[in-house]
């Protein structure tokens, strides 16, 4: 033992107490506390889809405020659902029949709480008949017609409505009079509250528009909550079995003992439940990030209770008692368990760091879930180990199994040393190579991308076969969001993704108000659609020159006003906007600015092919340019700035993980054996896990994502566990013999064993997220498995010659 370290002793002794000699009380206890979680399951909530990741980005707040100032909205009580009808000419007679009875069959069940039906159709049949204005008379109007005659009444219709071609697909042909697909909409009364009315009147619709035939996509947003929500419990409800039957297997193997088997299961379910207790209990939502969460707490758990029992077996091996045996192996895990804990909570607590609420709650969640672990798998198992063992000690009950893994004589026992036996003769040879490829996995994870879509989210639109071959009841449920999202997207144009909004809140009566919005225009920048030397816009002020074209006295007021000759008024701001709002322009003019005159938008024009990035940076440059305080925004904006959020948390996170890391393994190799430099020599293995596993992102085309950008921190806690057990374990047979390859070939050999089972049974429990019906979910299991892996084998080969090398140097 070195001199001078903290006697941390004492400390282990009445811990120890409890476990070997009250092994009943801290069972009782434990399971009261159990009791207690569970009640907090009922209070879960969930909380489906996007929101939560915006409500706090300063564009999606200007984004927010436009909406709720500027666009008309449905009454508080109402909703919409859109009818994708497709697979056919949805123009011809046959077509427009099609959507036609569906919308009338929808409109007289009183259960779909019906207000409003429009389509395209309804615009055709009334051409036909302009007196039609029911649905009824609509169809009647259709049928009397012939193909050439509908054909005609759809070219006058758009002739006479040219914006009726954005609820037509993108293969619109105006000569043929052609579309491939085309939007009804489908406008409901729903009651206060009445969410799940929405969900079952969508439903309803469902049904309706599969007795008319044909392929009718039926989309809302009622149908969209629903199916995140049923994501949710799908993907738990195929993972959890799947995890259960995979630990199972893997842990037969680790203990081969069913009693021992029994009691890890047990502990493992103890801790899933303290977690989702107390987020249920703090009032904690439940979204599609914390799917991740029974996994990791899964890995954690399976690591302590695997080294647990290997190494109160290699004490009872040894010949030591019940009793003596498990005060020995805790005497040593307790404190690896705590390190082990500490350097885990730190890799997920740093995601607390992000801007990103859901960010911030699975980092806090993950944490807490740690530290549960450390209690349950460092006291409450001992002790329940303990009890067992003195049951079944001289019974006739069996020991299946008593042997550690890695054992001398084993087959694993002679492969696990490789890394101290290649690193003895030249271990810093070995370094210097292992650092060459760490750099050159490095340049490939400047390559990684970063993104924030809506169709993270999302279910698959196809499931993959391994997901779609599991049997009901396990299987998963049918999902049309995604396909209706996906046919969308790439169907119609929607106008939003060629847009941006500049939303600015000020003086608007000052005579540089209107000029400065004038000026921001002038020269666009590339991304911007340009008319001559001006941005392609619309603001207030187009309002008032359109309004000028038609009324002769305000033109005469406008020209007047306007001192500089450029069209835009610099004084009587305040009777151009009472003459403008009491005209018959009044609500067109209230789009562009607020009755108060204290905020206005300008929508502009961008490049279609434009990249989400450019078109941002540019917007962000306009908006500057106001002498107002102004917020570039749009869908648009907000996705780049959520994209911008991410990579940054992924930075920041990992800075914070790694940095605190280092320090907490400093200080407490410091304090426990006066040995600070094992630290640092703790770590070495740990960043090369971390560049080893963002170099194979890009290999895999997995980008940095809400769940993906937290891969990095997190492997710095999941991974460091490997390498702390083998330090520990190391400087421990080091103290006594300091012979540091004697005591590496030891450690490796016994410790090993525990880090093996337990790389073999972590890596297929978070592998298991590759089950998950989400797209995002798999990626995130999939690296998980990666990060697990690539953890394991660096405490392997990375850690030996790191620690003969230190030891040569500080030893």
């Amino acid at each position: 033992m070195s001199r001078g370290r903290w006697d941390y002793q004492p400390a282990l002794d009445t811990v120890n107490y409890w476990i070997t000699e009250r092994p009943r009380a801290v069972i009782l206890a434990f399971l009261l506390v159990t009791a207690l979680f569970a009640g907090g399951l009922a209070n879960i909530q969930f909380d489906a889809g996007t929101d939560a990741f915006t409500e706090d980005v300063p564009e999606q707040q200007a984004l927010d405020r436009v909406d709720q100032e500027f666009e008309p909205a449905f009454e508080d009580d109402e909703s919409t659902t859109q009818l994708v009808q497709r697979g056919e000419n949805v123009l011809s007679r046959t077509g427009v029949l099609r959507m036609l009875e569906l919308q009338h069959r929808i409109e007289r069940n009183p259960d779909m709480r019906v207000v409003e039906a429009s389509s395209p159709a309804r615009g055709v049949a009334q051409v036909l008949d302009s007196d039609a204005e029911t649905l009824e008379a609509q169809i009647h109007a259709v049928e009397g017609a012939t193909e050439a005659e509908v054909r005609a009444a759809a070219r006058t219709l758009v002739e006479e409505n040219p914006g009726i071609t954005r609820s037509l697909s993108d293969d619109f042909n105006e000569r043929e009079m052609h579309a491939s697909a085309t939007i009804g909409v489908i406008t409901h009364q729903i009651p206060e509250g009445g969410d799940d009315t929405e969900q079952e009147i969508q439903r309803q619709v469902e049904s309706t528009a599969d007795s008319v035939g044909g392929d009718v996509i039926v989309f809302g947003s009622g149908i969209f909550d629903a199916e995140f929500e049923a994501a949710l419990v799908d993907s738990l409800s195929i993972m959890v079995p799947a995890v259960g039957l995979l630990i199972l297997l893997f842990l037969i193997v680790a203990y081969r003992d069913p009693v021992d088997l029994v009691l890890g299961l047990v502990s493992l379910f103890m801790a899933v439940i303290w977690t989702f207790g107390f987020t249920g209990i703090a009032g904690i939502p439940f979204n599609q990030m914390m799917v991740a969460v029974p996994p990791l707490l899964l890995a954690v758990g399976i690591d302590f209770g695997i080294h647990a029992v290997n190494r109160y077996r290699e004490e009872r091996i040894a010949g030591e008692g019940i009793h003596d045996g498990m005060t020995a192996a805790s005497n040593q895990l307790l404190v690896a368990f705590f390190i082990v804990t500490g350097t885990t909570a730190i890799g997920f607590g740093a995601n607390m760091a992000s801007d990103l609420g859901p960010i911030q709650e699975f980092g806090f969640v993950a944490s807490v879930g740690i530290a549960f672990t450390f209690l349950i798998f460092g006291v409450f198992m001992p002790a329940a180990k303990v009890f067992l063992d003195d049951l079944r000690d001289g019974t006739r009950f069996p020991e299946f199994s008593n042997e550690p893994l890695g054992s001398e004589e084993s087959t694993l026992g002679r492969i696990l040393p490789a890394g101290a036996v290649a690193g003895r003769k030249a271990p810093i040879a070995m370094l210097l190579v292992l650092l060459v490829a760490t750099a050159g996995m490095g340049v490939l994870a400047t390559d990684v991308e970063t993104r924030f879509d809506d169709e993270d989210f999302l279910p698959y639109e196809e499931m993959p076969v391994y997901i779609d071959a599991i049997p009901e009841p396990l299987g998963p449920g049918e999902y049309t969001v995604t396909e209706a999202v996906n046919f969308l997207g790439d169907n119609f144009e929607t106008g939003e993704d060629d847009e941006v909004t500049v939303y600015a809140e000020g003086p608007l009566r000052q005579p540089y108000a209107l000029e400065s919005i004038h000026r921001a225009g002038g020269d666009p920048p590339p991304t911007f659609v340009a008319d001559g030397d001006r941005a392609v816009a619309r603001s207030v002020v187009t309002v008032m020159q359109e309004y000028a074209d038609e009324d002769p006295e305000f033109a005469a007021l406008l020209a007047e006003s306007d001192v500089s000759g450029n069209g835009v008024p610099d004084r009587n701001l305040e009777e151009i906007y009472d003459e403008l709002l009491s005209s018959p322009v009044r609500d067109e003019a209230l789009n562009y600015i607020s009755e108060d005159l204290d905020a206005t938008r300008v929508i502009y024009s961008v490049e279609a092919d434009a990249g989400q990035e450019p078109v941002t940076r540019d917007a962000r440059d306009v908006a500057s340019d106001y002498r107002l305080e102004a917020t570039a925004t749009g869908s648009i904006v907000v996705f780049q700035a959520l994209t911008e959020l991410i990579l940054e948390s992924a930075i920041v996170s990992l800075a914070i993980a790694l940095g605190v890391t280092g320090v907490f393994l400093v200080v407490v190799y410091d304090v426990l054996e006066r040995r600070a430099s094992l630290g640092i020599a703790n770590l070495v293995p740990i960043v090369v896990t971390v560049v080893f596993l963002a170099g194979t992102m890009p290999l895999l085309d997995i980008p940095f994502n809400a769940l993906t950008a937290t891969i990095l921190s997190i492997t710095i806690g999941i991974g460091v566990a490997y390498s702390v057990h083998i330090t520990h374990r190391f400087i421990d047979e080091y103290n006594r013999d300091p012979d540091a390859y004697a005591a590496l070939l030891t450690t490796l050999r016994g410790t090993g064993g525990g880090i093996t089972g337990s790389m073999i049974t972590t890596a297929g429990g978070v592998g298991s997220l590759l089950l998950a019906v989400s797209p995002m979910l798999g990626q995130f299991g999939l690296l998980m498995s990666v990060s697990v892996i690539y953890s394991y084998l660096a405490a392997l080969i990375v850690l030996p010659p790191t620690l003969i090398v230190w030891e040569r140097r500080f030893g």
